[in-house]
């Protein structure tokens, strides 16, 4: 095996281990509401003037399925919509009070994860965190760049 295939191993076997560790608290900690849903209002909480276009370019997914989504998420009051004085045809959303909850009981587990895999990160030098920073960024680039391409050739004319 390569260097390149070991990185990129590397990178699904590090991810894997970190959502096997992760889940089952996730799980407990936010019961009754789906990963899908979590993330989405995660996004909404940081990003001003969210709307399904942003989060479906944001997760990758169709429209037609971030709809539905925060459809869900309307339905069990985590989120509201509203629209612009200047623009009535779009429509935002926000997170309500009990949305806020469920964003700060999961920024709450990242930040508990974060504690937990500190020792590590506590031996990283600069220069290693840079080396690392400068690949991630340049690989996400490339991937950034081979998406347009591939939504280029699936758009009908």
């Amino acid at each position: 095996m390569n260097k390149e295939e070991q990185v990129i191993l590397g990178f699904r076997d590090i991810l894997n281990k970190i959502v096997w560790l992760n889940k089952p608290k996730m799980e407990e900690s936010l019961k009754g509401h789906k990963s899908s849903e979590v993330h989405c209002l995660e996004f909404i909480g940081k990003n001003a003037d969210s709307n399904v276009t942003k989060l479906a370019e944001s997760f990758f997914m169709t429209r037609s399925a971030i709809s539905k989504i925060t459809k869900k998420l309307l339905e069990k009051d985590l989120i509201e919509s509203y629209q612009k004085p200047e623009n009535k045809k779009e429509i935002y959303f926000r997170l309500t009070e009990e949305g806020l909850a469920i964003n700060k009981i999961h920024d709450d587990l990242h930040k508990e994860f974060r504690e937990r895999d500190k020792k590590v990160f506590e031996q990283v030098t600069e220069e290693q965190f840079d080396s690392i920073l400068s690949f991630v960024e340049m690989y996400s680039k490339h991937l950034d760049a081979e998406i347009k391409k591939q939504e280029v050739a699936i758009k009908p004319e």
